[in-house]
């Protein structure tokens, strides 16, 4: 039985007197000389590549389950394991480790509020030396529940069940910057870049709700739409997923390859 109780996003203070517990897995998203240099006390490292896929151009796809079946194992995790990810980012790619579990069937994770920064910043014990994984058995049971394509998104484009949160920047959005084929962003798409969410003077935490709630309704996207979360590749809007999840919004994808794959497509309107 899984006796942690831990939320969606856990504080630094709720996690400490918790290290150690055979059925926690802290999960370490930073670069690799991070990770040398400091870490959270029985972390292991988890190197982003390696659970992301390409077909260039598109970048960021999900893995074929079998690949992330070995991952997941390698480092630890099965059924009655509850990870906690962090990195040293504001949460993009522990957020995009996160949704990978959701999609591979495991819901039984947090995201460590703050990552590293705060950990580190408010005086929690950090460990040098690295830390060796003990394998267990990850049995993938992949889902579409929290993954949203291409192909998904055109078919609903238009019945007014979407909400599209794009999480890259203005100059993205706006197609002033351009890293695909076509620049732009999906029609009906609103803004919201990711950094937005986070808390500049609290170690990159999360907005409190009550900031973040009203920043959604600004933009119209409300608990009664499926919500999309994308950027350009699905790695800031993990983030994003993550922070919706939170909030109690009940139905949310996020798309892998994002706009490497919509701005790359011939088949694929662009505002």
């Amino acid at each position: 039985m899984n006796s942690l109780d831990l939320p969606l996003i856990v504080e630094p203070e709720k996690l400490e007197p918790l290290l150690g517990e055979r059925q926690l897995l802290v999960v370490d998203m930073t670069k690799p000389a991070t990770y040398a240099q400091l870490h959270i006390p029985g972390a292991v490292y988890l190197d982003y590549g390696q659970i992301i896929a390409m077909r260039k151009p598109t970048m960021g796809l999900l893995p074929e389950p079998a690949v992330l079946e070995k991952c997941f194992s390698d480092i630890g995790i099965d059924d009655t394991v509850h990870v906690v990810a962090y990195d040293d980012e504001g949460g993009g790619k522990a957020g995009r480790l996160l949704w990978t579990l959701e999609a591979m069937g495991h819901s039984r994770f947090s995201l460590l509020n703050g990552g590293l920064h705060a950990w580190a910043n408010e005086g929690h014990p950090i460990q040098q030396a690295p830390v060796t994984p003990s394998p267990k058995a990850f049995q993938p049971k992949p889902t579409d529940a929290p993954v949203a394509d291409a192909t998904y998104i055109m078919k609903h484009l238009n019945d007014g069940t979407l909400g599209l949160l794009d999480a890259r920047t203005s100059d993205e959005f706006n197609g002033n910057k351009r890293f695909a084929d076509k620049g732009g962003h999906i029609p009906g798409a609103v803004n919201m870049d990711w950094m937005l969410a986070l808390d500049q003077q609290r170690n990159l935490r999360l907005k409190s709700s009550r900031e973040l709630e009203q920043m959604l309704d600004s933009l119209n996207i409300s608990k009664d739409q499926q919500v999309i979360t994308y950027c350009h590749t699905h790695h800031r809007s993990s983030l994003t997923y993550i922070m919706l999840k939170s909030l109690g919004y009940p139905q949310v994808k996020g798309y892998p390859g994002s706009w490497s794959d919509w701005g790359n497509r011939q088949d694929t309107p662009v505002a």
